[in-house]
């Protein structure tokens, strides 16, 4: 069966936010897709309203982490384009609609991505994210500007190839997965528009280790969190010093040119009048 998306959701203990995250697959409209919940063993009542939705396919497995779970999903995905959701976030009414419109305009692009809106615990936006066509080498030095959640691939191009995420990394994979794919010469498609929330709170992975404090086995975590990011810009980065001066030297000079140059991107972009109007809006 041929269908337009694969949506996969790794899960585990969320079950306080994913009725709303799958709820929002359900209210897509005008497109054909299959949702694929990959739970962990979530003992928080998670399977109870993953059984409210009949059109998602629940997998309750042990797995090694996050990138496995996601990357089960990736190899039997049936959808044309396919991407992961988060169990604690959402797509925007409308969504995959225009990124199918989208993609039909863009017959050469193996990924396309759009802005969000941050979220609370709540479910209310904090905070609008709109960002800006693809910049290669921001992504390696400024850190991964794309959001999972509004990033979506061609599954012929990208997963059939065999291009998955990297199980290694725990709290980076994205960003590894987004460099590894553009130093392949992978096109990247930017659609004028916010897709998903991103709901940001307590547990989220990629947050759990960035405040101060706690014991040793904290800290030990966060430096963990931070080589991800070091080693991305090592491996598709500049490589032209090997002394760890020089090297902290130049990372800063591009950090801080990437960071104004994104400043002013956001910008021109949040005020420009192209921006495509979801269902609802």
């Amino acid at each position: 069966m041929n269908l337009d998306f694969t949506i996969v959701t790794p899960s585990y203990n969320y079950g306080r936010f994913i009725g709303e995250c799958l709820a929002s697959v359900a209210a897509q409209e005008g497109v054909s897709y299959e949702h694929l919940v990959y739970d962990a063993g979530s003992d928080d009542g998670t399977a109870e309203v993953v059984g409210r939705f009949e059109a998602v396919t629940f997998i309750q497995e042990s797995d090694r982490g996050m990138s496995h779970a996601i990357n089960k999903g990736f190899r039997v995905a049936k959808g044309k384009w396919v991407m992961w959701l988060n169990a604690d976030d959402r797509l925007k009414p409308g969504a995959l609609k225009a990124v199918m419109s989208h993609g039909e305009g863009a017959q050469g692009a193996d990924v396309i991505y759009g802005g969000w809106d941050f979220v609370d615990g709540g479910g209310r936006v904090v905070r609008e994210m709109t960002i800006f066509p693809f910049q290669k080498r921001m992504l390696c030095y400024l850190g991964c500007y794309l959001g999972s959640t509004a990033t979506f691939y061609r599954n012929e191009s990208v997963l059939k190839q065999g291009h998955l995420l990297d199980e290694g990394f725990r709290y980076m994979m994205d960003g590894e997965y987004y460099n590894r794919l553009a130093a392949l010469g992978m096109r990247f498609s930017y659609l004028h528009a916010r897709l998903a929330d991103f709901r940001l709170h307590g547990e989220n992975l990629s947050m759990r280790n960035r405040d101060g404090g706690g014991g040793i086995a904290d800290e030990l975590k966060r430096q963990k969190q931070y080589a991800e990011t070091i080693a991305i810009r090592r491996f598709y980065g500049w490589r032209g010093v090997s002394s760890a001066p020089w090297i902290w030297f130049f990372d800063g000079l591009a950090f801080g040119y990437f960071q104004l140059k994104k400043f002013f991107l956001k910008r021109i972009y949040r005020f420009c009048r192209n921006q495509v109007k979801l269902q609802g809006e």
